[in-house]
């Protein structure tokens, strides 16, 4: 039984982020404060979240009412095992990319940035507000939020190149949010309670008409974010926005949403039981495996950096998708933690890549021999998230790996854990040969010693040490392993978890 009760937490950890953003408007003319006071929110947000997370152990779950739009419609904040997982994972990094981002925007002197860390600190409130959704129609509210605040950053150069990318990151995402829209109602037409439980909410339905047409409504609505192809048109393109932006798209915000929200719609809404009486468990797996291929593949071809990195995304979160698709206890386990591993790992690779365009102005692989003399410390973080990605122990990525093929080992079907296996190796196809360009090969174009400023070093340090040390310490400091536990025994127990004090 899981304990329900009121706490003003949830709200105040969204509210922090807005707060920082206020703070930057009004103090546009000091950039040093302006800059700072995201740095300030980012802490002050990670301890509030943590602040939650024993009693989240513990089985009881803060929830904050914000109003009800009409009779039976509420908007409610919850902060369950699943919420504390992303909510940590975010601010965390909204902490790290923060104070990386002051860097690079000082380095390069790009415009608008004061908008900049505007938007930035609005777009983690949406993702903070995904992450503590108690319903389906709270969850919808601020996932649409996130679109429209990522936006002004997908666009920041406002080049053509950038105005195309952004009406590209709109179409698909907006258009994605229709068909939630559209689910949602659909649910509150059928009289359907649609607070987010273990097992789901909709294991009554009976029409195959409903099950259907509400699993591709769900599923396609937020495999758009999560990038199952052939949804992931938009991510590639959205390349062209500032190495942060990159960053917060990959690792904090957006497609970390959209993974987020295959998690909820498969264990929250349908459920385990739902799912394999209706055999849609087979469709997520087949698109997820197919992605988790092709996007590696694809990542081979391309020899910029950044849609390198794109493409090994579009892969890297169909293992989160086919791994909760799995439907098995230990698949789930490796799933959650795949989705904290990825996170850490993948911007530790796009702060690198940042570092080198703000140090050098180079983008491609090809232009990059022997930059490891140069960039020892930012091309080791690579080479050390590089190692994570492909799933060498001991790094998290080996770890999240471990459970998800023993996952798919574990239920019969063999067929996904070879999928797993060869991603792992097309994955060290097209992240090792930079390594080894940078400091196995020697070019005059670069000089013996000259890293970018400390402020974007020093983060992507701090992150390539946590893809080693979750890898053998998953537990600490926010107890991601445990988290991962209590959920994958939750949603995938016969019995549903039910809620007291102020649950359904």
């Amino acid at each position: 039984m899981t304990e329900v009760f009121d706490s003003p937490l949830p709200l105040l950890a969204l509210l922090t982020s807005v707060g920082a953003a206020t703070l930057v408007l009004l103090s546009h003319r000091t950039p040093k404060l302006r800059d700072g006071w995201s740095t300030l929110a980012a802490a002050v947000q990670v301890a509030l979240v943590a602040f939650m997370l024993p009693d989240v152990l513990n089985g009881r779950v803060p929830e904050t009412q914000l109003f009800e739009l009409s009779p039976g419609i509420e908007l409610v904040l919850r902060a369950d095992a699943m919420g504390m997982v992303f909510a940590l994972l975010a601010s965390s990094l909204w902490l790290v990319v923060s104070v990386y981002s002051v860097g690079y925007m000082r380095s390069l002197q790009e415009a608008s940035q004061t908008r900049f860390f505007t938007v930035f600190a609005l777009s983690m409130t949406a993702t903070i507000g995904v992450a503590f959704s108690a319903n389906l129609l709270t969850f919808v509210l601020f996932y649409e939020l996130l679109t429209l605040f990522t936006y002004p950053l997908v666009v920041h150069h406002e080049t053509e190149e950038a105005v195309r990318a952004g009406r590209k990151y709109l179409f698909y995402t907006l258009s994605s949010g229709l068909a939630l829209i559209g689910a949602t109602a659909w649910v509150q037409i059928l009289g359907i309670d649609a607070t987010f439980r273990p097992g789901g909410f909709l294991s009554g339905l009976e029409s195959d008409l409903q099950r259907w047409g509400l699993f591709a409504l769900l599923i396609g609505g937020v495999g758009v974010k999560a990038a199952i192809m052939p949804l992931h048109g938009w991510l590639p393109s959205a390349m062209v926005a500032p190495a942060p932006v990159s960053a917060l798209l990959h690792a904090v915000a957006v497609v970390k949403a959209g993974a987020f929200g295959v998690i909820r719609m498969v264990g929250f809404v349908f459920g385990v039981g739902l799912l394999q009486e209706m055999g849609a468990w087979q469709v997520l797996a087949t698109a997820a495996g197919s992605t988790l291929i092709i996007g590696s593949v694809l990542a081979l071809r391309h020899d910029n950096l950044k849609r390198r990195l794109a493409y090994s995304t579009i892969s890297h979160l169909s293992y989160i998708a086919l791994g909760v698709a799995l439907l098995g206890p230990t698949a789930w386990i490796g799933a959650i933690l795949h989705l904290v591993g990825h996170g850490v790992t993948k911007i530790t690779l796009f702060m690198c890549a940042g570092a080198i365009h703000a140090r050098t102005h180079r983008e491609n692989v090809s232009e990059m021999t022997g930059i490891g003399r140069q960039m020892p410390i930012t091309m080791g973080a690579f080479a050390l998230a590089a190692l994570s990605m492909a799933g060498i122990p001991p790094f998290v990525l080996f770890t999240s790996k471990w459970y998800l093929g023993l996952g798919a080992a574990e239920v019969g079907h063999q067929v996904f854990l070879i999928l797993y296996m060869v991603s792992g190796v097309l994955t060290a196809s097209y992240l090792f040969p930079v390594v080894f360009r940078a400091f196995w090969r020697s070019s005059p174009a670069f000089p013996r010693y000259a890293e970018a400023s400390t402020a974007m070093v020093l983060p992507l340090a701090v992150t390539a040490g946590l893809a080693l040390w979750l890898g053998t310490s998953p537990d600490f400091p926010f107890r991601f392993f445990e988290l991962a536990e209590q959920i994958s025994q939750s949603v995938t127990s016969p019995d549903s978890t039910t809620l007291a004090g102020g649950g359904p």
